[in-house]
């Protein structure tokens, strides 16, 4: 499911580059599907990338999809031609880390689809502070996990408050139930964090309980 609301966000006739591409089933099943001009699919790793260029072969695709064994966007080559990069499954700082050490490689014109496994807030950070803006943002839950797909490209600055970033400022406005089920959820665990801090036998980090406070502050408003 969370590959299929990351596909939705890959427009049609794009050059695709995936990022930590894994079996490589997202540029092969956007490749079968006719969504997708071309393909690069990036490897770090051994074991996925050989997993990869099997997806790519047994698919008959590798004339179309090229795999890659690199680290983040070194996997991109200028003659690619990107238009649509794809990083998913990871932390929101490790997405925002391959980003900002890959800088280099972005043109600008490309759309960012984006699906982290938590650290939303300092990946939008990034974002903003690059020039970025949200486009469209989603939450959905599978496997008892919330997870969230962020879409943004660079068209002009935008400055987002500390909330939006820590929301998501589409997300803010849109309030879908699955976003108010997964903030309902999170209220629960934060009060249950600062009440074991209140317990806990050795002093906590005045700062990290008083960033713990707003937090259930926030999502308390929210919620209300």
């Amino acid at each position: 499911m969370r590959l299929e609301r990351v596909a939705a966000h890959v427009p049609a006739g794009a050059r695709l580059a995936d990022i930590g591409s894994d079996h490589g089933y997202l540029p092969v099943a956007l490749m079968c599907r006719g969504v997708i001009a071309a393909a690069v699919a990036g490897e770090v790793a051994l074991t996925p990338f050989h997993a990869a260029e099997r997806t790519v072969r047994d698919n008959d695709l590798s004339q179309r999809i090229t795999v890659r064994l690199a680290n983040g966007l070194a996997a991109i080559e200028p003659g690619d031609g990107i238009t649509a990069i794809s990083l998913c499954g990871m932390g929101g700082e490790k997405i925002r880390d391959i980003l900002d050490s890959g800088k280099a490689r972005l043109s600008g014109d490309e759309r960012l689809i984006l699906q982290p496994n938590g650290g939303e807030q300092p990946l939008r950070q990034w974002l903003m502070d690059n020039g970025y803006r949200i486009l469209c943002e989603e939450v959905l839950r599978e496997n008892r996990f919330d997870y969230e797909v962020i879409v943004a490209e660079r068209i002009g600055p935008v400055i987002y408050t500390t909330e939006q970033l820590y929301f998501g400022p589409l997300q803010l406005q849109q309030r879908s139930p699955a976003f108010l089920a997964k903030w309902q959820r999170a209220l629960r665990l934060k009060q249950q964090t600062l009440a074991n801090f209140a317990r806990a036998r050795q002093a906590v980090a005045e700062e990290k309980v008083q960033e713990v406070a707003q937090h259930v502050r926030w999502i308390t408003e929210l919620l209300a």
